[in-house]
């Protein structure tokens, strides 16, 4: 089939297999020119397929000369449709592993079920015989319970209502949105989705079957972001859910397993698109930091975990324990000039004030789309398989 982009409501609902391929290959030659590490960590990445989770295992195998596990949910391809922009990412993956002789398997389910986690600890205990790594990247919209009663996550505030001006992005221009309350049965569903439960669980699972090694340690992925977006991540649902991935990376480590959270820069995802405000700040801070040099993909950002924190005996970290990857971001210089540009900005200047051509080319290369070397008129084979897929759930 010939694959053109189709968004809707913030989401691109195709992906092409060529395109996701390409953004994969780019990852791993960034991270083959970069100094490596080497330990050879055998790692554990759950979520991952896309942004910082797949980035992560990239590093784990080119940085670091790794066997992977990668765990993730997505589709493939159906005749009439193409595959998730995910499972073409790891096809590509794996197959480029193979051809640098890395070892690289995957399995398609719900990471937070128990029959997926017992189908990796088999796999562990087959292959690896213990993980010296756990990567928790995992980012879904609803968790089904071990009693089975289904928890969505909802993107709101906590306590009273929140009024921004945000970016319409189906006509590039300045709104207003407002996020309501939500209710503490929201609030708890959020943080069973979102918080630590699930990353605590898998350590524990996997500890229990003697599957983690005596150089175990973990780490988890956070945002915090300006105070402008405070309601929403720090203050809101997200937030709530996080300071109970904070405290998780606590006990765990007290349990004897050294366990962080990386606090990560701004990037455009699957999920930011639709979130008040997000991409008119994501804009305005993309030119800000490309203007100063500073700004980081995923990848180098993942690049940057790996080299300067992980493998240390004490990583740098802020007063709660937390690696500060968004140090750039945050840093005084780069949000005054944000802060300045999000006060004055206009339909007018808006050009001008934000990078909305870089926003939206990184929302579409998400999904494989308008890399310049990919012919798009071309047909192309849809379904793609995953070289090593050892279980799929539909």
């Amino acid at each position: 089939m010939i694959i053109k982009p189709k968004v809707k409501d913030f989401i691109c609902t195709t992906a092409h297999p060529t395109g996701c391929a390409e953004s994969v290959r780019r990852q791993i030659e960034y991270i083959k020119s970069q100094p490596k590490t080497n330990n050879g960590m055998r790692t554990l990445v759950i979520g991952s397929s896309t942004g910082y989770g797949l980035a992560s295992r990239i590093c784990a195998a080119w940085t670091d000369n790794a066997p992977t596990i990668g765990v993730c949910f997505e589709r493939p391809a159906s005749a009439k449709r193409p595959a998730t922009a995910g499972w073409y990412n790891t096809a590509a993956f794996e197959k480029f592993a193979a051809e640098d002789g890395l070892y690289a398997k995957t399995i398609v389910g719900d990471a937070y079920s128990a029959q997926v986690k017992e189908e990796v600890m088999s796999l562990i205990r087959k292959d690896l015989g213990q993980i010296d790594l756990l990567v928790y990247s995992l980012a879904a919209p609803r968790r089904t319970m071990p009693d089975g009663t289904v928890c969505n996550s909802v993107l709101k505030t906590v306590g009273e209502p929140y009024t921004t001006q945000s970016l319409d992005l189906e006509k590039n221009v300045l709104t207003e949105k407002t996020i309501a309350p939500a209710t503490q049965e929201e609030v708890d569903a959020t943080v069973h989705v979102m918080g630590g439960e699930d990353w605590a669980d898998w350590i524990h699972a996997l500890k229990k079957e003697n599957l983690l090694s005596d150089k175990i340690q973990t780490v988890a992925y956070s945002y915090i972001g300006p105070q402008i977006t405070f309601p929403i991540y720090a203050e809101g649902t997200i937030g709530q859910a996080k300071k109970h991935l904070y405290r998780t990376a606590d006990l765990l480590t007290e349990e004897g397993i050294p366990a962080y959270v990386s606090v990560n820069k701004a990037v455009v995802t699957q999920s930011s698109s639709a979130i008040p405000a997000v991409p008119l700040y994501m804009s305005i801070l993309y030119k800000v930091m490309k203007e100063t040099g500073t700004h980081e993909t995923t990848i180098d950002q993942m690049y940057r975990l790996w080299r300067d924190y992980l493998f240390k005996s004490n990583p740098s970290t802020d007063e709660e324990r937390r690696i500060r990857l968004d140090d750039l971001e945050m840093r005084p210089d780069i949000q005054e000039k944000v802060m300045e540009l999000w006060h004055n900005i206009t339909n007018e200047n808006l050009k001008d004030s934000a990078d909305i051509a870089g926003y939206w080319n990184e929302f579409y290369q998400m999904f494989g789309f308008e890399f310049e070397n990919v012919d798009y008129s071309a047909d192309v084979d849809a379904e793609v398989q995953i070289p090593s897929l050892v279980s799929a759930e539909n």
